[in-house]
């Protein structure tokens, strides 16, 4: 039987992973468009900060519930979305993990996170594309193009949003740390939080 302690965390989680599936959602229509079909958009610091923040599930969860739907919700984007939510929780639950273990400075983590966490999205979206584009019949070289093309925009929208996750991330975190979802959510385990 679970503690009320254990309870509560349970949802904290879900309504934390629902409000970052928000803000995900929200961050994708900030965007600028691209000639190539691409958009820089500000969808993909709110994947990173989920993670750094949340952790590897919430973060991943969050992320790719956020991602899907806003591909959901667009007619141009529709049949992406369950790509997208593959590619997003990975991105989210990469940073999420990478953020919890490893390297001691906190800074030093955080960032590297949200660097690897970007890279893991970026190479599975350039899968994503040269796959469809070979679906579509296009040639080989014509695919390459494409994947070119898309991985100028991806790096910079990916460059992008380690820039606003990490501050962000910061700043969040000492904010959360004085409040019950930040006990519970941020600081570890369900022990540790209750000790404070």
């Amino acid at each position: 039987m679970k503690s009320i302690a254990e309870k509560r965390k349970l949802i904290y989680k879900i309504v934390t992973a629902g409000l970052m599936a928000a803000l995900v959602y929200a961050g994708n229509f900030i965007s600028i468009p691209l000639p190539n079909d691409a958009r820089i958009h500000v969808g993909n610091s709110m994947c990173l900060l989920a993670g750094l923040l949340f952790g590897g599930v919430t973060g991943g969860v969050s992320s790719g519930i956020g991602g899907a739907m806003y591909d959901l919700f667009n007619p141009k984007y529709i049949t992406s979305a369950p790509f997208t939510f593959i590619n997003k929780f990975a991105m989210g639950w990469t940073a999420g993990v990478l953020n919890r273990r490893g390297v001691k400075n906190e800074f030093a983590r955080a960032v590297l996170a949200a660097i690897v966490g970007q890279i893991v999205y970026i190479i599975l979206y350039l899968g994503k594309t040269f796959a469809a584009e070979l679906i579509k019949g296009n040639a080989f070289g014509t695919a390459m193009v494409m994947v070119g093309e898309k991985a100028l925009s991806s790096t910079f929208n990916g460059f992008i949003a380690v820039v606003i996750s990490i501050p962000l991330y910061f700043a969040i975190k000492a904010a959360l740390e004085r409040t019950p979802i930040g006990k519970y959510m941020i600081m570890g385990s369900v022990k540790e939080a209750e000790a404070k």
